[in-house]
């Protein structure tokens, strides 16, 4: 298993717990799994944390 994939499996279960509190479970479980795929693709080194930084921040890369 990849880490992206582990990261997605670690965010849903841990807000497994939180769907019985309904919708806002539901919004949780959204936020946990995208954490978790975040995470994942930065242990895989498929995302630049420093290049996603420097978008949001409106520089270009050089690259």
């Amino acid at each position: 298993m990849t880490p992206t994939t582990i990261g997605i499996a670690a965010g849903a279960v841990l807000a497994f717990a939180a769907l019985i509190f309904g919708f806002w479970g539901f919004l949780l479980t959204l936020v946990l799994m995208l954490c978790g795929a975040v995470l994942g693709r930065i242990a895989e080194g498929k995302l630049d944390l420093r290049g996603v930084l420097d978008a949001l921040a409106g520089r270009r890369s050089s690259s």
